[in-house]
């Protein structure tokens, strides 16, 4: 009998031989035992899979967890530094205006009692620093002292503004100053000048209209 033919007996008459013959089935599951694992070793396997596969969850999200927090905690940190950086550079800014402040009043003091010294001593000039009250504010829309620098010679007075920088708005006031003056002290001034080294080009159009001489940088102030 050929191999085929026992295969094909075996197909036919194998699951009646098992149904019926209880010694058939168990020879048979004990034949196939060692190729296939039972119901209950394949329970206790998939369990062992789902266990590991809960623990490496949990080890993972445990992981995230960690660098989660760690992520924070940088992020914390970055924006304490960004706001030091920030609360430094407010302070870096108000010490450095502060100083540029005083510097610029320092620089006006010196230059104008320079200047006065120079005038007065070499060139037989009078220059007068006066501070009058204005209390009508009209200099400055409220009332508030009024400073102004005069230099006379041979009945020729001339206002003098110096300052460390003048823009628009300083060139309106020094001509308000003057004319505040020209109307309580009844004198009259000749000539308006402003000398600084800063001086705002916005501001030009506007001391020219006014009738206001400017000498920045290297210029030198003539006819006095």
């Amino acid at each position: 009998m050929e191999q085929s033919e026992v295969i094909s007996i075996i197909q036919q008459e194998l699951p009646r031989l098992i149904a019926q013959d209880a010694s058939v089935r168990d020879f048979v599951l004990r034949t196939v035992s060692e190729f296939y694992i039972n119901r209950t070793e394949a329970d206790s396997k998939f369990d062992r899979i789902l266990a590991e596969l809960e623990r490496d969850r949990q080890e993972q999200a445990h992981k995230w967890d960690e660098q989660t927090r760690k992520w924070d905690e940088q992020t914390r940190k970055w924006d304490e530094a960004l706001a030091e950086i920030r609360r430094l550079d407010r302070q870096f800014q108000s010490t450095i205006g502060a100083l540029g402040s005083r510097w610029g009043i320092a620089s006006e003091t010196s230059f104008r009692n320079a200047l006065a010294g120079i005038l007065t001593e070499s060139f037989s000039v009078e220059v007068l620093n006066l501070t009058v009250y204005d209390h009508e504010g009209e200099v400055f829309g409220r009332p508030d002292q009024v400073e102004l620098d005069l230099i006379i010679k041979n009945g020729l007075t001339i206002a003098c503004e110096i300052k460390s920088s003048i823009d628009k708005a300083g060139m309106y006031i020094f001509d308000r100053k003057v004319n505040f003056y020209m109307r309580h002290a009844q004198r009259t001034i000749n000539r308006k000048i402003v000398v600084s080294p800063m001086v705002d080009s916005r501001a030009l159009p506007v001391a020219e209209s006014l009738g206001i001489e400017i000498y920045s940088y290297a210029d030198a102030v003539e006819g006095l």
